[in-house]
């Protein structure tokens, strides 16, 4: 018995020991693990010129980093709109250019987040706010209309972005794609074993603002995402301030969710309610 139970005292000093060590290398490498950024290729930036109403634009940040990204010119009259569009942690935000351009008088900017596409810099929580905001300032000034509507829309870890950009400045509708309550929490159900919370130093905290939110939302959700479980984007929706529009996509998951009929859609069909 006496050897038994140090053999059983030696596998948990050594899962403990594991668990230590991979908390702490995971503590180290979570910007990479948290961030892919996705560049793009001068075939692809000489493909998007041939769009007609397609803009490629560029915009100092706070701290004087250069991002860029594209405006879709979608105006027919004064009395257009403009949605702003912050993408998913993996994600190139060209890709969304043939499907924005069908958005009728509804301009869309898209930008890059720092160290994607041709933008520089490296990602972190606070500088996709900062920046989000100074995009949001930027664009809504230079629009040709004295109170343009605003549609603020993002994917993934975007929601984030988008939620506290949402809270923090005007906006008419919200759109949200894959949202999630908290980073941490997110965190801690794909680790579950791990202190997650603990180690995760990033909040991306939209379950704390969603309730001073009182514009519109349409949230989109696949019912089979393993990377945000539907049941987390719910919760999130259930704090939500305003009038909740829920498109849920039976066997959809968390990359594929995009490709499904009424997708861009549900998007185009709730812009026009705005």
């Amino acid at each position: 018995m006496r050897v038994i139970f140090f053999s059983i005292t030696r596998i948990i000093l050594a899962l403990i020991v594991c668990g230590i060590l991979v908390s702490v290398l995971l503590y180290f490498i979570q910007d990479k693990m948290i961030f892919y950024p996705q560049k793009i290729d001068q075939s692809d930036l000489e493909a998007i010129k041939k769009y007609k109403n397609v803009k490629e634009i560029s915009l100092e940040t706070g701290d004087g980093v250069e991002i860029k990204g594209w405006l879709i010119d979608n105006r027919s009259t004064n009395k257009s709109k403009i949605l702003l569009y912050f993408g998913g942690n993996a994600e190139e935000v060209s890709y969304i250019i043939p499907e924005a351009l069908l958005f009728k008088d509804c301009s869309v900017v898209l930008f890059n987040y720092r160290g994607y596409g041709k933008s520089q810099g490296s990602p972190n929580e606070q500088n996709l706010y900062s920046d989000a905001t100074v995009i949001y300032d930027r664009f809504v000034a230079q629009h040709n209309s004295d109170s343009p509507k605003i549609i603020i829309m993002g994917r993934s870890i975007g929601t984030g972005v988008a939620v506290y950009l949402a809270k923090n400045r005007k906006t008419d509708g919200v759109v949200l794609v894959s949202p999630y309550q908290d980073l941490k929490t997110l965190a801690q159900i794909q680790f579950p074993f791990l202190p997650a919370r603990l180690i995760v130093k990033y909040k991306f905290n939209s379950a704390e603002r969603a309730p001073f939110i009182k514009a519109p939302l349409l949230a989109i959700i696949g019912n089979e995402d393993k990377t945000i479980p539907s049941n987390q984007s719910k919760l999130l929706i259930e704090k939500w301030g305003g009038k909740v529009i829920l498109k849920e996509f039976i066997g959809a998951d968390h990359n594929n969710l995009s490709n499904f009929g009424d997708y861009w859609k549900s998007i185009n069909d709730f812009i026009n309610t705005i």
